[in-house]
């Protein structure tokens, strides 16, 4: 084999070629620090790196074979696969990419013929605007998806007893985003401490902060205040890296999906401020959230009475902030008060661990029952963020889906107009942002939410989402919402797309397929 070598470049078997010293991978530098803090997982977690990769480069697939990604300049399906054609002139070519799946389906794609099996080795070498931090976070994604399956435990018991038990068996995280698992500024053993996937017991540090100087709503509990001081509880990953605070008392809890919101023993669910970057940005405590979750837990709970029933929304018993979103916290009904003796309240999100999704019928039946509760709301001027982590179904003993509860209020959208018309009033210090009249960005965020995350997470796959959808919608009341969402494509919200554009702010777009025309060309 004859080696071409430029003119003017040294030769690699020239002793005075310096070493070529490339940065340790994700996976490496995981592999190095788990062999301090648990050395008998390391095994487990190379074993399970190869499916990480798959897992993250699926997803990361879909974002480019579905997004309005400014470098990608046409895209050609055959019947072996897809071909991404670049503004370059380079040819990415992968397999069909179903929007809607969720199994680790892409083992490897070619770029110019060259095989990449590493998602974030693809994106350094696609080598387009923001790749090189994106190609980090897909290593980071990859390595801790990895490092979570390897720490996963048996679940012997179909049925939880407790409801943040649901919670610790989502291991894999977001099933769309390629940033799936990624945790920048965790440590590993940050990670096994306090990723609800690997079971642990979280100790919150309790922070008396002068009553004066803070923002208090709702009723703060007499358990959490001192003469003069209202108690915070703080996450120790906050209290370590941001408030820079150690010692003082503690209180056990378990981490939920969300990782910073925790379930107290026999207590309310506490949502702490974490000042990190966790899938797609920081999601801290605003002190306009604060200032309006009385305000917001009263009107979700009125807008749900108009359910009949099928909705429950969990209430905000409290919520404060000293002076900063650095240090705040909220405290919220946990979501089991919704169910009844013998009824399981569980996170859409961890369905897949029942095995009930399997059966189309029961598919048909909850996807029927969340288009239902989320299309009324729509028409009544509420568009719910109800994807897989903010939605729960409740279930008979025998697991038929009956009624939903929701949780977190604070990324609603509200429609003045829509509410003015069926005589509801907008309830005032709601954030500006949280209020539109555009029928756009209602459906957006209802169908972004429901149908292209719930229900097809919950499915897993386009032809299982489409069955599921025609179950469901002949039932349906045919309002133009639902007509919006039947004779147009799907709206997603642009998950790669928004990783690669970090100076725009806000949610970006893309068109998926219509579910209920999937795979009939």
């Amino acid at each position: 084999m004859s080696v071409i070598v430029h003119p003017h470049a040294p030769s690699r078997a020239s002793p005075r070629s310096p070493p070529v010293h490339r940065p340790p991978t994700a996976e490496a530098e995981v592999a190095d620090e788990l062999a301090v803090v648990r050395p008998a997982l390391v095994p487990r977690y190379a074993e399970e790196l190869p499916g990480a990769r798959a897992a993250v480069l699926t997803r990361l697939w879909r974002g480019l074979a579905h997004e309005p990604l400014p470098w990608i300049v046409r895209r050609e399906a055959d019947r072996e696969g897809l071909t991404l054609r670049l503004a370059d002139g380079r040819r990415l070519r992968g397999p069909h990419a179903d929007p809607y799946a969720t199994g680790a389906y892409v083992t490897a794609v070619r770029l110019d013929g060259a095989a990449y099996a590493d998602p974030a080795r693809l994106m350094t070498e696609l080598a387009v605007p923001h790749s090189a931090a994106f190609a980090t976070e897909l290593g980071l994604s990859a390595a801790s998806l990895a490092l979570s399956r390897a720490g996963r435990r048996d679940h012997p018991a179909r049925w939880p007893t407790e409801g943040w038990q649901w919670e610790q068996r989502v291991v894999d995280g977001h099933p769309f985003h390629p940033g799936c698992r990624c945790r920048p500024g965790f440590s590993v053993a940050e990670q096994l401490a306090y990723g609800p996937e690997h079971g642990p017991v979280v100790e919150l540090g309790l922070v008396p902060v002068p009553e004066a100087g803070c923002l208090v709503t709702g009723v703060w509990p007499t358990w959490l205040r001192e003469p003069g001081r209202v108690v915070v509880p703080v996450h120790p990953w906050q209290a370590a890296h941001v408030l820079e605070r150690t010692g003082g008392r503690r209180l056990a809890a378990r981490p939920l999906m969300a990782l910073r919101t925790l379930a107290l023993p026999e207590g309310p669910h506490v949502k702490t401020a974490l000042s990190a970057r966790l899938t797609s940005s920081v999601r801290d405590i605003s002190l306009g959230s604060v200032a309006a979750s009385a305000v917001l837990s009263d009107f979700g709970e009125a807008v749900a009475a108009r359910t009949d029933g099928l909705l429950h929304v969990t209430r905000t018993l409290g919520a404060v902030a000293a002076g900063s979103p650095d240090l705040a916290a909220l405290l919220r009904e946990p979501p089991e008060e919704y169910a009844a003796a013998g009824e399981r309240v569980v996170p859409v999100a961890a369905l897949a661990t029942t095995g009930l999704p399997r059966s189309p019928a029961w598919a048909g039946r909850f996807a029927r029952l969340a288009l239902t509760v989320g299309l009324r709301l729509l028409e009544l001027g509420v568009a719910l963020e109800a994807h897989g982590q903010n939605l729960l179904v409740v279930l008979e003993p025998d697991g038929d889906p009956v009624r939903l509860v929701y949780r977190d209020l604070a990324d609603l959208r509200v429609s003045p107009a829509r509410l003015a018309r069926h005589g509801v009033p907008l309830p005032g210090r709601l954030p500006a942002r949280m209020v539109t009249d555009d029928e756009r960005a209602l459906r957006r965020k209802l169908f972004g939410s429901l149908v292209a995350g719930a229900l097809a997470g919950t499915a897993g796959s386009g032809p299982a989402l489409r069955a599921a959808l025609e179950s469901a919608v002949p039932r349906l009341p045919r309002t133009p919402d639902l007509t919006a969402l039947l004779d147009g494509p799907l709206p997603a919200k642009a998950l790669t797309l928004m990783r690669l554009s970090p100076r725009t702010a806000g949610d970006q777009w893309t068109q998926l397929p219509n579910p209920l025309r999937y795979g009939s060309g």
